[in-house]
């Protein structure tokens, strides 16, 4: 019987192209992370040579410029963008940065979050005489909030008081007024209301004294208008809650006034009692832009 030669009925893998090997029709092999089935038989043909191979298979892009993205992020946190040119490295920023976009046309970056009202500071207070804030106002803020919790006194007997600071210096002197309006209840249910006001003292006032019992703190807002614009007297207003003597009252007050001695910036305020020493208690400032 004749014999018939079929050739081959199937394509075979070679493996990985080699220049030396010689290639007959359908064999295939892998070159670049791409496939080539040969079309022609021979050896020593790339397999960029059209002539010799067809690709079976292509790889996908990288990115534009070739970059390989295992190796363009090497360390834990890096973002991958592209930029004008190709894929890039963002690395990670610093503890409290957020991703930032410039823009069309851009790239991408790490910066401070940015808010109208943005917590400037905090701090304790216990057993001590008074409590200086200072040096936390910037031109990024025209107001600021400070908020004083559980303020309590070594003596109850004994108000809350403050003066502004400039230079770092307390501000002394017969330049403060203020107007203080204030509501209490006791337990036999009796209230009154109570206004007090003062045009030559040397610092502002709560009006009512301070309890000295651990769960009886004073909570305390105020507000401090521009105090590093230029030409002006300062103002600021304030609004407390206290129990007053360890459960005798139960008061909240309102006020405001302002400093006259100087109209020049001034870099934050100290808090001290009428006598004594602060207990305890927490305070935190806040920036508010304008």
């Amino acid at each position: 019987m004749a014999t018939v030669n079929l050739g081959r009925i199937k394509p075979v893998f070679r493996g990985a192209y080699n220049n030396s090997t010689s290639y007959v029709v359908d064999d295939i092999v892998t070159f670049g992370n791409e496939t080539f089935i040969a079309i022609q038989a021979g050896s020593g043909n790339a397999t960029s040579n059209a002539s010799y191979w067809t690709k079976l298979a292509a790889k996908g892009v990288d990115g534009s410029d070739g970059t390989d993205v295992g190796t363009t992020l090497t360390t834990q946190g890096d973002i991958l963008y592209r930029d004008g040119s190709g894929l890039q490295r963002l690395a990670a920023g610093t503890a409290g940065q957020v991703l930032k976009t410039g823009g069309s046309g851009a790239n991408p970056s790490w910066g401070t979050l940015s808010s109208d009202f943005v917590k400037l500071a905090t701090g304790t207070i216990s057993n001590v005489a008074e409590v200086a804030i200072d040096g936390y106002y910037t031109s990024d803020y025209d107001n600021y909030i400070l908020y004083v919790n559980n303020l309590r006194n070594s003596n109850a007997s004994r108000q809350l008081y403050w003066r502004y600071r400039a230079s770092n210096t307390t501000l002394t002197g017969n330049n403060y007024r203020y107007v203080d309006n204030g509501n209490y209840v006791n337990p036999s249910n009796q209230s009154n209301t109570t206004s007090s006001k003062n045009w030559d003292n040397n610092h502002f006032a709560n009006g009512w004294d301070l309890s000295t019992g651990t769960d009886r703190g004073m909570h305390f807002v105020l507000t401090i208008f521009d105090p590093l614009k230029v030409g002006t007297n300062k103002h600021c207003k304030y609004s407390y809650t206290q129990d007053v003597t360890d459960a005798n009252y139960l008061v909240h007050g309102d006020g405001g006034g302002y400093y006259n001695g100087g109209t020049g910036a001034h870099s934050g305020i100290t808090l001290f009692p009428q006598a004594n020493n602060f207990a305890a208690g927490d305070w935190l400032l806040y920036g508010i832009k304008g």
